[in-house]
């Protein structure tokens, strides 16, 4: 037996999730193209992606809904790809809930363990409802729960039968956003507690990041970046994930040279600035040199700047929107006509529209990608998943 295989506490072989040289396609349309890829067992992993994406086909093809057109599906060494979707040891979550409104919690709960033959259900459904914290309300009907409350359910019946693989299809889509973050918590939570491999399918960038151990920016049918939360936010690879994993401004240039452990980059203006060699994704000279808003910082003259700091002159605010906890500022200047800038609220001064200002920036802090890339790819798909 390989090191990615063992056996399961329901006799049953467990491993990692894999999907080896995955293509789905639909008539001449391919959703999703050469997808190879590894979810390690007991992680909590999300795909995440606007629609049409690939994300929620990739998923139904684990769940045994669609079947590939090429490629496979394995949990460990166990070949899943052609088995029908209930002799998988996988469940899937979705959005809509489908709870069964004559049924209550508890039976709604105890559906798969009687479907199985299990005789004794009264332990393990009140085990699955302290975990789900819904041990005093078992009794009720599915129209008498709250939105947060029909969705721990479905979670609970889809947990009880132990499988594997657990999906989630947009599973707080239907929530409003305060109960949308708390249920975040939640699923994270209990993921921690049963232990089993979740996978995750989002458009929403805030839930994959607040609850993901490892993210899949996909795009087009294929895998844009892979990693951490943090990997793919503080070191984006591609345009297309610097634009839709939150916002970037992104200042086209080309490389001047090097200074210690940084690449200069010569702006479209002539402003030089550094960013650190080992994030700079550039294949050539062409570089877009990329900053988040909120590592900017905003000052009434370049007096103010902190020494060693990149340094953007004669910008001109255009719009300030104070958001309790930072001001947001919209700053435009030669180099670029709207660069973002996100300052804490912590007492500093307050730069109104029209008023000129200096932006500077800690070099460490950037990233450079390859300028040869469409700098707006993935600003519509950030629109779009937002929507």
């Amino acid at each position: 037996m390989s090191k990615n295989t063992e056996t399961s506490a329901a006799g049953g072989v467990a491993g990692d999730l894999r999907l080896v040289n995955v293509t789905k396609r639909f008539g001449d349309f391919a959703a999703v193209k050469d997808l190879t890829l590894t979810i390690p067992q007991g992680s909590f992993f999300a795909l995440l992606g606007a629609s049409g994406c690939g994300k929620t086909t990739t998923l139904r093809m684990v769940s045994g809904l669609e079947e590939p057109t090429n490629g496979r599906v394995l949990i460990g060494d166990h070949d899943i790809t052609r088995l029908r979707p209930y002799k998988r040891p996988v469940n899937t979550v979705f959005q809509n809930y489908a709870l069964f409104p004559h049924l209550t919690i508890q039976d709604n709960i105890a559906f798969g363990l009687k479907r199985r033959g299990v005789k004794d259900v009264k332990k393990p459904v009140q085990d699955m409802l302290d975990l789900i914290e819904l041990s005093n309300i078992g009794a009720r009907k599915p129209n008498q729960l709250s939105g947060g409350q029909q969705q721990r359910v479905a979670l609970g019946r889809a947990l009880i039968n132990r499988p594997q693989v657990l999906l989630l299809d947009e599973p707080l889509g239907a929530l409003d956003l305060k109960l949308r973050r708390q249920m975040q918590i939640e699923l994270k939570r209990i993921q921690t507690e049963v232990g089993l491999t979740f996978v995750h399918v989002t458009h929403d960038q805030e839930e994959a990041m607040t609850m993901a151990d490892t993210i899949a920016v996909m795009n087009l049918g294929r895998i844009e970046q892979l990693g951490s939360p943090t990997d793919l936010y503080e070191n984006p690879k591609t345009t297309f994930v610097a634009n839709f994993l939150g916002q970037s401004n992104l200042l086209p240039g080309k490389a001047s040279g090097t200074v210690g452990e940084h690449v200069q980059v010569t702006l479209e203006d002539g402003t030089r600035v550094l960013i650190p060699a080992a994030r700079n994704h550039a294949s050539g000279d062409d570089v877009i040199v990329g900053a988040r808003p909120e590592k900017m910082s905003i000052h009434a003259s370049v007096d103010e700047v902190p020494e060693g700091r990149n340094v953007i002159t004669g910008g001109v605010v255009t719009d300030t929107s104070f958001v309790g906890v930072s001001t947001q500022y919209v700053v435009k200047a030669a180099v670029c006509d709207e660069l973002g800038v996100f300052v804490q609220n912590d007492g500093a001064q307050i730069f109104r529209p029209g008023s000129d200002v200096v932006v500077s920036w800690d070099p460490s802090q950037g990233f450079g990608l390859d300028g040869k890339q469409d700098i707006d790819a993935g600003a519509e798909a950030d629109l779009e998943a937002a929507s």
